[in-house]
């Protein structure tokens, strides 16, 4: 199963684009910061996901998006290569949800 819940800031403005088959997409960075037990030892968690929300239904969720603003994300996880040629894991959103 493929499937992640992250909560966090959104750390980057938001970027909207369309790709050529009209799918409309949003491009936002999460940034998570926590407390975990590992070991039976604390230890601080960062992680800075960028995710990706696309589709007309994901547009309504995406409208009002800010830096700043706190949000879960769940979706699944998969690779992108950047133009460099490097991979990095990218968040694939299905569902946005602000936290107030």
């Amino acid at each position: 199963m493929n499937q992640l819940t992250l909560s966090g800031v959104v750390c980057k403005t938001p970027k909207y684009s369309q790709s050529p088959a009209g799918i409309p997409h949003c491009i936002f960075v999460l940034e998570h910061k926590s407390m975990q037990v590992e070991a039976d030892l604390n230890r601080n968690s960062y992680v800075r996901l960028q995710v990706v929300a696309s589709g007309t239904p994901m547009q309504q969720q995406t409208q009002q998006l800010h830096v700043g603003q706190q949000v879960q994300v769940t979706g699944f996880l998969n690779r992108h290569e950047g133009r460099n040629g490097l991979s990095q894991l990218v968040l694939h959103a299905q569902h946005i949800e602000r936290i107030f």
